[in-house]
Protein backbone atom coordinates (compact mmCIF):
# COMPACT_ATOMS: atom_id res chain seq x y z
CA UNK A 1 0.00 0.00 0.00
CA UNK A 2 1.14 3.52 -0.83
CA UNK A 3 0.27 6.71 1.06
CA UNK A 4 1.87 10.14 1.31
CA UNK A 5 4.24 10.45 4.30
CA UNK A 6 2.13 13.30 5.73
CA UNK A 7 -0.97 11.09 5.56
CA UNK A 8 0.90 8.35 7.40
CA UNK A 9 2.04 10.82 10.10
CA UNK A 10 -1.58 11.82 10.62
CA UNK A 11 -2.16 8.24 11.76
CA UNK A 12 -0.03 9.02 14.83
CA UNK A 13 -2.31 11.92 15.73
CA UNK A 14 -5.29 9.65 15.15
CA UNK A 15 -3.75 6.97 17.39
CA UNK A 16 -3.19 9.56 20.12
CA UNK A 17 -6.83 10.67 19.92
CA UNK A 18 -7.97 7.05 20.01
CA UNK A 19 -5.84 6.54 23.10
CA UNK A 20 -7.53 9.55 24.75
CA UNK A 21 -10.96 8.22 23.82
CA UNK A 22 -10.10 4.75 25.15
CA UNK A 23 -8.84 6.21 28.43
CA UNK A 24 -12.03 8.22 28.82
CA UNK A 25 -14.13 5.11 28.14
CA UNK A 26 -12.12 3.17 30.73
CA UNK A 27 -12.49 5.99 33.23
CA UNK A 28 -16.23 6.04 32.56
CA UNK A 29 -16.52 2.31 33.27
CA UNK A 30 -14.37 2.39 36.40
CA UNK A 31 -15.57 5.49 38.23
CA UNK A 32 -15.20 4.82 41.98
CA UNK A 33 -18.72 6.18 42.44
CA UNK A 34 -20.11 3.24 40.44
CA UNK A 35 -18.71 0.69 42.88
CA UNK A 36 -19.83 2.83 45.82
CA UNK A 37 -23.35 3.14 44.45
CA UNK A 38 -23.54 -0.60 43.83
CA UNK A 39 -22.35 -1.48 47.34
CA UNK A 40 -24.48 1.15 49.05
CA UNK A 41 -27.55 0.16 47.03
CA UNK A 42 -27.15 -3.43 48.20
CA UNK A 43 -26.79 -2.17 51.77
CA UNK A 44 -29.92 -0.06 51.35
CA UNK A 45 -31.87 -3.06 50.05
CA UNK A 46 -30.79 -5.15 53.04
CA UNK A 47 -31.76 -2.42 55.49
CA UNK A 48 -35.08 -1.83 53.74
CA UNK A 49 -35.90 -5.53 54.13
CA UNK A 50 -34.88 -5.45 57.79
CA UNK A 51 -37.06 -2.37 58.39
CA UNK A 52 -40.07 -4.15 56.90
CA UNK A 53 -39.40 -7.20 59.06
CA UNK A 54 -39.06 -5.08 62.23
CA UNK A 55 -42.18 -3.07 61.40
CA UNK A 56 -44.11 -6.27 60.73
CA UNK A 57 -42.97 -7.69 64.06
CA UNK A 58 -44.02 -4.48 65.84
CA UNK A 59 -47.40 -4.55 64.09
CA UNK A 60 -47.97 -8.19 65.06
CA UNK A 61 -47.06 -7.39 68.66
CA UNK A 62 -49.45 -4.42 68.65
CA UNK A 63 -52.29 -6.74 67.66
CA UNK A 64 -51.16 -9.27 70.25
CA UNK A 65 -51.08 -6.55 72.91
CA UNK A 66 -54.57 -5.38 71.97
CA UNK A 67 -55.91 -8.92 72.32
CA UNK A 68 -54.14 -9.47 75.66
CA UNK A 69 -55.48 -6.15 77.01
CA UNK A 70 -58.95 -7.18 75.86
CA UNK A 71 -58.56 -10.44 77.77
CA UNK A 72 -57.52 -8.49 80.87
CA UNK A 73 -60.55 -6.22 80.55
CA UNK A 74 -62.86 -9.22 80.18
CA UNK A 75 -61.47 -10.90 83.31
CA UNK A 76 -61.51 -7.63 85.26
CA UNK A 77 -65.13 -7.01 84.28
CA UNK A 78 -66.15 -10.48 85.39
CA UNK A 79 -64.18 -10.15 88.66
CA UNK A 80 -65.77 -6.75 89.40
CA UNK A 81 -69.20 -8.16 88.70
CA UNK A 82 -68.63 -11.07 91.09
CA UNK A 83 -67.20 -8.75 93.73
CA UNK A 84 -70.27 -6.53 93.56
CA UNK A 85 -72.50 -9.58 93.84
CA UNK A 86 -70.53 -10.71 96.87
CA UNK A 87 -70.66 -7.25 98.47
CA UNK A 88 -74.39 -6.90 97.83
CA UNK A 89 -75.23 -9.69 100.29
CA UNK A 90 -77.50 -11.30 97.73
CA UNK A 91 -75.65 -14.59 98.12
CA UNK A 92 -76.43 -16.13 101.50
CA UNK A 93 -75.74 -19.81 101.00
CA UNK A 94 -72.36 -20.71 102.55
CA UNK A 95 -71.65 -23.05 99.67
CA UNK A 96 -72.46 -20.40 97.08
CA UNK A 97 -70.43 -17.81 99.00
CA UNK A 98 -67.41 -20.10 99.09
CA UNK A 99 -67.77 -20.82 95.39
CA UNK A 100 -68.07 -17.11 94.53
CA UNK A 101 -65.08 -16.16 96.67
CA UNK A 102 -63.03 -18.95 95.08
CA UNK A 103 -63.97 -17.70 91.62
CA UNK A 104 -63.00 -14.13 92.53
CA UNK A 105 -59.60 -15.32 93.74
CA UNK A 106 -59.15 -17.36 90.57
CA UNK A 107 -60.14 -14.39 88.39
CA UNK A 108 -57.76 -12.07 90.21
CA UNK A 109 -54.92 -14.53 89.66
CA UNK A 110 -55.90 -14.85 86.02
CA UNK A 111 -55.98 -11.07 85.71
CA UNK A 112 -52.53 -10.83 87.26
CA UNK A 113 -51.15 -13.44 84.87
CA UNK A 114 -52.68 -11.66 81.87
CA UNK A 115 -51.30 -8.30 83.00
CA UNK A 116 -47.83 -9.88 83.16
CA UNK A 117 -48.34 -11.11 79.62
CA UNK A 118 -49.38 -7.58 78.53
CA UNK A 119 -46.24 -6.09 80.11
CA UNK A 120 -44.04 -8.69 78.40
CA UNK A 121 -45.67 -7.97 75.06
CA UNK A 122 -45.29 -4.23 75.60
CA UNK A 123 -41.56 -4.66 76.25
CA UNK A 124 -41.14 -6.76 73.12
CA UNK A 125 -43.16 -4.24 71.11
CA UNK A 126 -41.07 -1.34 72.40
CA UNK A 127 -37.90 -3.20 71.43
CA UNK A 128 -39.33 -3.92 67.97
CA UNK A 129 -40.37 -0.27 67.54
CA UNK A 130 -36.91 0.91 68.58
CA UNK A 131 -35.28 -1.56 66.21
CA UNK A 132 -37.50 -0.45 63.33
CA UNK A 133 -36.72 3.20 64.06
CA UNK A 134 -32.96 2.58 64.26
CA UNK A 135 -32.95 0.54 61.07
CA UNK A 136 -35.05 3.20 59.35
CA UNK A 137 -32.51 5.83 60.34
CA UNK A 138 -29.66 3.70 58.98
CA UNK A 139 -31.61 3.08 55.78
CA UNK A 140 -32.22 6.81 55.29
CA UNK A 141 -28.55 7.59 55.95
CA UNK A 142 -27.48 5.03 53.35
CA UNK A 143 -30.04 6.46 50.90
CA UNK A 144 -28.46 9.88 51.40
CA UNK A 145 -24.98 8.49 50.64
CA UNK A 146 -26.33 6.80 47.50
CA UNK A 147 -27.90 10.06 46.37
CA UNK A 148 -24.66 11.96 47.00
CA UNK A 149 -22.62 9.36 45.12
CA UNK A 150 -25.08 9.49 42.22
CA UNK A 151 -24.64 13.25 42.08
CA UNK A 152 -20.86 12.90 41.93
CA UNK A 153 -21.20 10.14 39.33
CA UNK A 154 -23.46 12.25 37.13
CA UNK A 155 -21.11 15.23 37.34
CA UNK A 156 -18.11 13.04 36.44
CA UNK A 157 -19.97 11.39 33.56
CA UNK A 158 -21.00 14.78 32.21
CA UNK A 159 -17.38 15.93 32.19
CA UNK A 160 -16.12 12.67 30.68
CA UNK A 161 -18.79 12.68 27.97
CA UNK A 162 -17.95 16.29 27.14
CA UNK A 163 -14.25 15.44 26.75
CA UNK A 164 -15.07 12.31 24.75
CA UNK A 165 -17.39 14.25 22.45
CA UNK A 166 -14.70 16.85 21.80
CA UNK A 167 -12.12 14.13 21.12
CA UNK A 168 -14.52 12.32 18.80
CA UNK A 169 -15.10 15.57 16.92
CA UNK A 170 -11.36 16.10 16.44
CA UNK A 171 -10.98 12.47 15.41
CA UNK A 172 -13.70 12.71 12.77
CA UNK A 173 -12.09 15.82 11.29
CA UNK A 174 -8.66 14.19 11.28
CA UNK A 175 -9.91 10.89 9.82
CA UNK A 176 -11.46 12.84 6.95
CA UNK A 177 -7.98 13.89 5.86
CA UNK A 178 -6.62 10.34 5.71
CA UNK A 179 -6.97 8.25 2.51
CA UNK A 180 -9.79 5.73 2.79
CA UNK A 181 -7.67 2.63 2.16
CA UNK A 182 -5.05 3.70 4.73
CA UNK A 183 -7.75 4.54 7.27
CA UNK A 184 -9.44 1.18 6.68
CA UNK A 185 -6.17 -0.66 7.33
CA UNK A 186 -5.59 1.40 10.47
CA UNK A 187 -9.08 0.64 11.78
CA UNK A 188 -8.66 -3.07 11.08
CA UNK A 189 -5.35 -3.21 12.94
CA UNK A 190 -6.70 -1.12 15.78
CA UNK A 191 -9.58 -3.58 16.20
CA UNK A 192 -7.09 -6.45 16.29
CA UNK A 193 -4.29 -4.99 18.42
CA UNK A 194 -5.81 -2.01 20.22
CA UNK A 195 -3.42 0.39 18.49
CA UNK A 196 -3.35 0.65 14.69
CA UNK A 197 -0.19 2.67 14.11
CA UNK A 198 3.02 3.43 15.96
CA UNK A 199 6.02 5.67 15.44
CA UNK A 200 9.45 4.30 14.56
CA UNK A 201 11.69 6.17 17.00
CA UNK A 202 15.40 5.59 17.34
CA UNK A 203 15.17 2.24 15.58
CA UNK A 204 12.45 0.99 17.98
CA UNK A 205 8.74 0.42 17.31
CA UNK A 206 6.80 2.48 19.84
CA UNK A 207 3.87 0.07 19.61
CA UNK A 208 5.57 -3.08 20.88
CA UNK A 209 8.78 -1.35 22.13
CA UNK A 210 10.91 -3.88 20.20
CA UNK A 211 14.18 -2.66 18.65
CA UNK A 212 14.41 -3.44 14.95
CA UNK A 213 17.32 -5.47 13.60
CA UNK A 214 19.97 -3.90 11.42
CA UNK A 215 18.60 -5.80 8.43
CA UNK A 216 15.08 -4.52 9.10
CA UNK A 217 16.31 -0.96 9.50
CA UNK A 218 18.20 -1.25 6.20
CA UNK A 219 15.04 -2.53 4.52
CA UNK A 220 13.09 0.44 5.86
CA UNK A 221 15.78 2.89 4.74
CA UNK A 222 15.56 1.48 1.24
CA UNK A 223 11.76 1.60 1.12
CA UNK A 224 10.08 4.47 -0.78
CA UNK A 225 8.83 7.29 1.45
CA UNK A 226 5.22 6.66 0.45
CA UNK A 227 5.28 2.93 1.18
CA UNK A 228 3.15 1.89 4.17
CA UNK A 229 5.34 -0.24 6.38
CA UNK A 230 4.39 -2.75 9.07
CA UNK A 231 6.26 -3.77 12.19
CA UNK A 232 7.37 -7.40 11.83
CA UNK A 233 6.84 -7.96 15.56
CA UNK A 234 3.42 -6.40 16.33
CA UNK A 235 2.11 -5.93 12.74
CA UNK A 236 1.04 -2.34 13.38
CA UNK A 237 1.58 0.36 10.76
CA UNK A 238 5.09 1.69 11.33
CA UNK A 239 5.25 5.44 10.72
CA UNK A 240 8.60 7.02 9.86
CA UNK A 241 9.47 10.48 11.21
CA UNK A 242 12.57 12.59 11.75
CA UNK A 243 13.01 10.70 15.04
CA UNK A 244 13.14 7.27 13.41
CA UNK A 245 16.94 7.09 13.30
CA UNK A 246 17.11 6.28 9.61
Amino acid sequence: MKAAPEAQKRLLDLAELDSVIDRLAHRRRTLPELAEIDERSKQYARLATQVIEAETEASDLAREQTKAESDVDAVRTRSDRDQKRLDSGAVTSPRDLASLQSEIVSLQKRQGDLEEIVLEIMERREAADTKATDLGTQRDEVAATVSAAEGRRDAALTEIDKEASEAQGRRSALAGDIPADLLALYEKLRAQYGVGAAMLRGGRCQGCKVALSIAEMNRIKAAPHDEVLRCDECRRILVRTAESGL
